[in-house]
Order: C-alpha cells, then structure tokens, then sequence
C-alpha cells in the first residue's frame, strides 16, 4: 500500500464522506474514489458500503482500520521526531525570567511549546536584578524574559508579550499608604531605593528616574540586588520603589504598601537572546509564546 492510499483509506474510514475526505486531503472527491476502488481491488473484497445516502465501513474495512491505524500513527510520530531532531527542537532548553509574574507567563507558554515539541524540556530558572543579562552571556540561560527597554548590542529582543501598571511600594507606616493613588511628582518628597549597579543605567533611568517630570530631584536611598532586599528596606522605611500591579499579587507583607502611580510608564516584556545563540529551540519557543500572548493572562 502506498502512504497516500493509507491516507485516503484512513481518512474516509473517519469521515465516512467522500466530499469532507477529499478537502481533508486536499484532492478532488473522484481522486479519493478512485484510490479507494484501487485498494479494494488489491485487498478483494469490499471495505465501505457506499449508498446515496450514507457510506459504511464494512467488518473487513473495519478490521482493516483497528489494525492500520496505530501502525500510522507510530510512523508519523516517528517522522515528526526526526523532523524535530533535525531543526534541534529536542533537549533541554533552559529560559530565565524575573518576578513570579513573568515565571507564571513562561510556565503556561511552556505547557503549549510541550505539547507541540514533547522531545523539549524546558528548564525555567528565576533571575535576580543583578544578574542582567550575565546569565545569557555565561551560557547558563539560553533566552530569558526582558524588562524593556533592552538596548544590549549582543542581544535580540523580541516583540513585547505583556505589560504591567506601575505602582510604588512604600512603607504601611508612611502617608503616601493611605493615598488612592500617586504622581512621579511625589518622588520629589521620598527616598528611591537603588536598583543594583549591574543593571544597565540606560535601563535603570528610564524606570528609576533621578528626577521627577518638572525636574525636581530624587533622593537616592539605600542599594539592594534582589527584590525582597528592596521589600525589606521599604517596609523598614528606607525609602520607596516603583514597581508593578503583579507585585501585591506575588509580594504582599504586611509592612509594605502598593499605591498606583498612573502615569508612570508601564513596564513591558519581551523574550531576549543572544545574537550568536539563536536555534530552531529558541524560535520554536518565542513562536509559541507569540502565538498565545493574547489569550494568556500573566
């Protein structure tokens, strides 16, 4: 039996109608009939009832179904596997991120890169701010989840995938908690405490400003290099820092308030790579982290 008379058999053994059989397959109704008459004369004995008003499978058609089905099945699984090994969609492919939000994002993309690449396991690794784009360019981390904006020379970035409201986290105990909502003008009045110095200052300005929109200064407060080091220092009242509306979802201290800042610039993300590090895993993965950023929620 040729593969395409498989397919045809197997087809119409499913739709049990030669018209839907033939758009499955993409061919005109008299080219399935024909193939079909052809693999019963080489059988020799009937495998469908045709009428005008219903086509059946008769018990040898039957039997011949049970039996052929999973053997075509197992060589189209095994056609896929070495389709995939040939692109590299195989393996382990390891992806950084910071926050829980963005690993709650990349844990629902991973589900749907699973189920179209079951040779791939993607290893999902937390990030700390200061790391930046360190782990990439170590090799412990072939794509991560980015902050933009992300101007690095040795890296693609791709099309932003989500984005989150700023909101400050300041001290339960200081009045701007018992505000609705807040400007970047207030910042004028508190301390900012500071992102690591491992973070780009292009990167650290556009999000962490030194001065507010009219030009008033920001005090710095104190350094941190992880966000629980930054919730600590706010809810001890070291000063405040803009984060983002997932942070009360995955944070929440007692210690610690969020208030909005609307019109702060909201945070985007976006998958990152290195230049020299693009593969057929990593397209296949921002494929499908493309393909599902609409319907997914972060």
């Amino acid at each position: 039996m040729e593969r395409y008379e498989i397919e045809a058999f197997l087809t119409l053994a499913d739709e049990l109608h030669f018209g839907r059989t033939a758009d499955r397959l993409r061919v005109s109704t008299a080219h399935i009939s024909k193939t079909i008459k052809k693999l019963e004369r080489q059988v020799g004995v009937a495998l469908f009832e045709r009428t005008s008003r219903k086509v059946t499978l008769t018990p040898v058609g039957s039997q011949l179904r049970e039996e052929l089905r999973p053997a075509y099945d197992q060589v189209q699984q095994s056609v896929k596997n070495a389709k995939n090994a040939g692109r590299g969609i195989h393996g382990i492919l390891r992806v950084g991120y910071f926050g829980s939000a963005g690993g709650r994002f990349l844990l629902q993309v991973s589900d749907s890169f699973h189920t179209r690449h079951p040779d791939c396991t993607v290893q999902i690794t937390e990030l700390q701010l200061s790391d930046g784009a360190g782990r990439l360019r170590s090799g412990d981390a072939e794509l991560q989840m980015c902050c933009f904006p992300m101007e690095e020379p040795d890296m693609t970035i791709g099309p932003a995938l989500y984005s989150e409201a700023k909101m400050l986290a300041v001290s339960s105990a200081h009045p701007f908690a018992r505000r609705p909502s807040l400007s970047l003008e207030d910042l004028a009045q508190v301390k900012m405490i500071q992102n690591p110095p491992e973070l780009p200052a292009y990167f650290d300005e556009f999000h962490h400003p030194k001065r507010t929109p009219s030009g008033q200064p920001i005090e710095p407060g104190p350094t941190a290099a992880t966000f629980p080091e930054i919730l600590a220092l706010v809810g001890a009242g070291k000063g405040v820092y803009l984060t983002t509306e997932q942070a009360p979802q995955f944070y929440l201290r007692p210690d610690v308030t969020y208030v909005p800042v609307p019109d702060a610039p909201s945070l985007e993300f976006g998958l990152g790579w290195l230049n020299t590090g693009f593969t057929s895993r990593i397209q296949a993965f921002v494929q499908a982290a493309n393909d599902a950023r609409d319907s997914m929620t972060v």
